[in-house]
């Protein structure tokens, strides 16, 4: 039993970025926060910051941001889960709490507690469960039903 540390990462990026969505300027998301690319949110820091929603990004700055907030969420999520416990993930499973961790940010991912007890005990029943039981799940639409059928292939699959 016990899986691999790191998962399929081009497999879990490429989810993330259908999900997301791909978007070559600046933007408002659905909060009206100014984004680009791969859902990055623009800082104050970042140079973008400044531009004018409608302003073009290069593939170039989009792929820099992209893979840094991707690695920015995997840490976090393994973090949050816990290293050991992680490992023992199945990798979709892995993929699943990476692609909830890059959607809603580390901080708000550690309060689905009920959710990631469900995960650490390999209880996907429970753990689809605590998915739905969630504003999250009805906000983002196909994705969380997406995840949460990943979540229970796993009671079919012996890994």
């Amino acid at each position: 039993m016990g899986s691999k540390l790191i998962m399929n990462i081009e497999q879990c990026k490429a989810e993330i970025k259908r999900h997301e969505g791909e978007v070559l300027e600046i933007y408002m998301d659905s909060l009206g926060y100014k984004t680009l690319g791969v859902g990055h949110l623009c800082q104050p820091e970042d140079p973008e910051y400044s531009w004018e929603v409608g302003t073009a990004v290069s593939q170039e700055v989009v792929d820099m941001y992209y893979d840094s907030d991707f690695n920015k969420h995997l840490l976090e999520a393994i973090h949050i889960v816990g290293e050991e416990d992680f490992k023992d993930l199945p990798e979709a499973i892995q993929r699943v709490i990476v692609n909830m961790c890059f959607n809603l940010g580390g901080t708000r991912l550690s309060k689905f507690k009920n959710m990631l007890a469900a995960c650490k005990k390999h209880d996907w029943n429970e753990m689809a469960r605590q998915m739905e039981d969630s504003r999250w799940f009805g906000q983002v639409g196909r994705r969380s039903k997406e995840l949460q059928d990943l979540v229970l292939q796993q009671n079919d699959s012996v890994y």
